[in-house]
């Protein structure tokens, strides 16, 4: 079957034209669901978009209706695109059609087969190897399940919480990467993120703090704002000297009650080399939804 691809910079463009298709499978989209909408929010606020690449790919059939998506807007190196599921064929032809605009692709994250495709072809014809940064996997909540009763409450991270927050968020990389076994830090935005970037988050009042009995701040899991009645959990940090004490699981337990509350749909990603995360979440009643994959381009 042939398809078509069209690339835009306009994130409005895109959701307008994709909308259904991400609402189909809110879980499965919900990375580029809510990046969309935060691009789209920041042009409306005449924000600058910043030197590297950003364009939203949308993939049609024949007949025109939308069969897969894509996005390259991560602000952090190697600046790796992002696919959904889509077409074997519009996966590869995605990665030849970046490749003819000359546009270098050093990071491919993602659903599988179609990352690890584009990935393959980016490598084929710009000579290279394909190596696995991380493996995914995103979960969506089941049936809650409580955990053990742990001291101290949950509570909104306020403005003067935001410096600790900020903090916290630009460890969380090298903490999950030292969990998974791995010298090399988790791939995300969180260590280009800045106080401005964080202020809003405690606005939009997804940034939760756990206090223990004392008062003192020990634990921090944020979430992002829902798209398509899913909300995205992460990141879950808990600094070292606290670890071990229930505050994650009692923590990201309190929030996703909140959100079903809600009527909100709630998943999360783990690293699949980390047993920690993945135990907590799934003895939470987290399941698992659909494998995915960070993967490297080295020329």
């Amino acid at each position: 079957m042939s398809h078509t691809i069209q690339l835009t910079e306009d994130p409005a463009e895109f959701l307008g034209a994709a909308a259904d298709h991400l609402a189909a499978d809110p879980v499965v989209s919900t990375v580029i669901a809510s990046v969309t909408q935060r691009a789209v929010e920041a042009d409306e606020r005449g924000l600058p978009r910043g030197e590297h690449p950003r364009w939203w790919a949308i993939v049609r059939d024949a007949e025109g209706v939308v069969v897969g998506v894509g996005m390259r807007t991560a602000p952090f190196a190697p600046y790796p695109i992002y696919l959904l599921p889509m077409p074997d064929d519009a996966a590869v032809e995605l990665a030849r059609l970046l490749h003819v605009r000359g546009e270098v692709v050093a990071g491919v994250n993602g659903a599988l087969p179609a990352a690890r495709l584009a990935a393959e072809e980016t490598a084929r014809l710009a000579g290279g190897e394909v190596r696995v940064h991380e493996h995914l996997r995103l979960f969506e909540l089941g049936e809650l399940v409580a955990p053990p009763s742990t001291p101290g409450r949950l509570r909104l991270a306020t403005p003067e919480d935001a410096e600790l927050c900020l903090a916290w968020f630009r460890a969380f990389g090298a903490a999950a990467a030292e969990q998974a076994g791995r010298d090399e830090p988790h791939q995300g935005p969180l260590e280009t993120f800045t106080l401005a970037d964080m202020l809003l988050r405690i606005e939009q009042e997804v940034i939760w703090l756990w206090e223990d009995d004392h008062g003192e701040r020990v634990h921090l899991t944020g979430a992002n704002p829902p798209a398509h009645g899913v909300t995205r959990i992460g990141p879950v940090y808990t600094p070292v000297g606290h670890r071990g004490r229930g505050y994650a699981s009692a923590a990201v337990a309190e929030v996703s009650r909140q959100y079903v509350e809600q009527g909100v749909r709630c998943c999360l990603f783990t690293d699949q080399a980390n047993p920690t995360s993945n135990k907590i979440y799934q003895a939470l009643g987290y399941e698992p939804v659909v494998d995915m994959v960070n993967l490297v381009i080295q020329r």
